[in-house]
């Protein structure tokens, strides 16, 4: 199968929906504006996937899911960093550390994670090299694609919805001077403080994602809700009285709201 193209032709949930039905091995190299994907695949199921030079190890992996602490982190990375993955799961099993089930289970959500990122890439382009198989060295695992099918198209009509209600981000906000619309009365995540506390005139919406670390999808989907809820509006980008050289981003300049901002944030951040 000769597979390769534009993501503005093909999305991701198409590629994932042609790849099941084929029953194809092989590796989905994926080139998005940013970042490089490699999707493999074995018999039409996932095996194994990576983005760039992300540590997708398997200590990284555990670790990240709280399956290994701090301390066994550093002591793996420190006396066993020449060892495989695969070497280093028998270690591990064997040891009484964790189970197969384990390893596989979070080795799959780690996998799962950067298929559901690559669902936001709108741009780019893709090639399948076929009978291509992951490295060696890493533990791969066989997934069913079906629910991240439904899980992609999920996302894609979602992202439709709000390109159409946000069709860009290099817009600004600000926030509304309606009666009601106290931001102290209102029960905001910890993501979406991250984003108020950025919402200046001065700021693009791109700019704020840029500053928060935060992808188009995830950017969208906050500013819907306050646009949705009243508090911000969109406006007219102002120009910074002494533009810096490099993209610069504002934290929101009333003073009052500001402390309102940095103590609910802090209240938050101790209530988890």
């Amino acid at each position: 199968m000769a597979l390769r193209g534009n993501l503005r032709d093909f999305t991701i949930t198409q590629l994932l929906n042609l790849i099941n039905l084929a029953n194809k091995t092989g590796i989905l190299v994926v080139v998005g504006p940013s970042k490089t994907a490699q999707i493999a695949f074995r018999d039409g199921k996932l095996a194994y996937a990576q983005i760039d030079q992300e540590d997708g190890s398997l200590a990284s992996v555990l670790y990240k899911a709280k399956k290994l602490s701090s301390s066994q982190f550093k002591s793996i990375q420190q006396r066993a960093a020449h060892i495989s993955d695969k070497e280093l799961g028998l270690l591990l099993i064997n040891a009484g550390y964790l189970s197969q089930e384990d390893i596989l289970t979070n080795l799959q959500q780690y996998f799962m994670d950067i298929i559901q990122r690559l669902f936001t890439w709108v741009e780019g382009f893709f090639h399948f090299d076929n009978d291509s198989f992951p490295p060696d060295d890493r533990i791969s695992v066989r997934l069913d694609l079906e629910n991240l099918i439904i899980e992609g198209s999920r996302q894609m009509r979602e992202w439709e919805q709000l390109q159409d209600e946000i069709p860009s981000l290099d817009m600004a906000l600000k926030f509304t001077d309606r009666p009601g619309t106290n931001l102290r009365n209102v029960n905001l995540s910890v993501e979406e403080w991250r984003v108020v506390s950025y919402i200046n005139p001065r700021n693009t919406i791109r700019q704020i994602a840029s500053a928060t670390k935060m992808n188009d999808l995830e950017m969208r989907r906050i500013v819907y809700g306050l646009l949705q809820a009243g508090l911000v509006e969109t406006t007219r980008l102002e120009s910074a009285s002494s533009p810096a050289p490099t993209m610069r981003v504002y934290p929101t300049e009333d003073k009052e709201e500001q402390k309102s901002l940095v103590n609910r944030l802090i209240s938050r951040i101790r209530s988890l």
